[in-house]
């Protein structure tokens, strides 16, 4: 069976579910995921430097006993994808488009974004050094089998936040008798900490549109999970596609 009751990986992780936990990486605040099967766990994101990511993989092993087989990367940028090189043998997944924006001149746009932001230049060019290829792309949506029951969707959001915005979607059954909850990790298409931020390689005309579809995906009663902050609800998440479509000049609806 799925280790869906094993304890969070460390006192700073969040538990949303069973075996679904989350927790805020200090620096940047941005979350990493983490979801257990029988089989292995999925993390979704893998922070922003090679010693954070042995460090989740360490974690992540030592609460449930199972490896890291499936990372699923949230959009590319240097805080949540730049500790991928440090899971070896994990299928890397990221919405179509990923696998241009971590090679060539992209990769060394990242490593130098990540020195810019403050992290070491030497850990920063060891990781970009690192850094992986997804080996699936996802166009749509796509079932990912962890083993024991436990499944997740992934699902290519965006363009929004980027023009790779990933979601990744975890079904935890009913709370107290209460309606079917599910899980969204939504990456940068939904921020709390602070305004969304859009870079040049945002999409800001078409991020409502991606909030939709988040909205869509999770529901009415799901826990949506921002890639900086606190956890919200649906609400949260359709205030903050009006707030956009107003700044970006988007028609409701559109």
């Amino acid at each position: 069976m799925a280790r869906t009751h094993a304890a969070a990986p460390g006192a700073h992780w969040e538990t949303l579910g069973p075996g679904v936990w989350r927790t805020r990486l200090p620096g940047w605040d941005e979350t990493v995921g983490a979801v257990a099967g029988a089989r292995g766990v999925l993390l979704v994101d893998a922070g922003p430097s090679l010693r954070a990511g042995a460090r989740l993989r360490r974690e992540v092993r030592e609460a449930t006993g199972l490896p890291v087989r499936h990372v699923a990367l949230t959009h590319p940028h240097f805080d949540h994808v730049l500790g991928a090189g440090a899971l070896p043998g994990a299928t890397v997944y990221g919405a179509v488009g990923l696998a241009g924006a971590l090679r060539g001149p992209a990769r060394d746009r990242l490593r130098d974004d990540a020195v810019a932001h403050g992290l070491d230049a030497a850990q920063a060019a060891a990781a970009a050094a690192a850094l992986p290829a997804p080996d699936r792309e996802v166009s749509g949506r796509m079932t990912l089998d962890l083993g024991g029951g436990r499944t997740v969707l992934l699902a290519a959001a965006g363009p929004g936040h980027t023009a790779s915005d990933l979601a990744v979607a975890v079904r935890c059954g009913r709370v107290d008798g209460g309606p079917e909850r599910t899980v969204v990790f939504c990456g940068d298409l939904v921020e709390e900490s602070g305004e969304p931020q859009a870079g040049e390689d945002a999409h800001p005309a078409l991020w409502p549109a991606a909030l939709d579809r988040l909205l869509a995906l999770g529901g009415p009663h799901a826990r949506y999970v921002p890639g900086h902050g606190a956890v919200v609800d649906a609400a949260f998440v359709r205030a903050q596609r009006d707030a956009l479509a107003a700044r970006f000049g988007v028609a409701r609806g559109g």
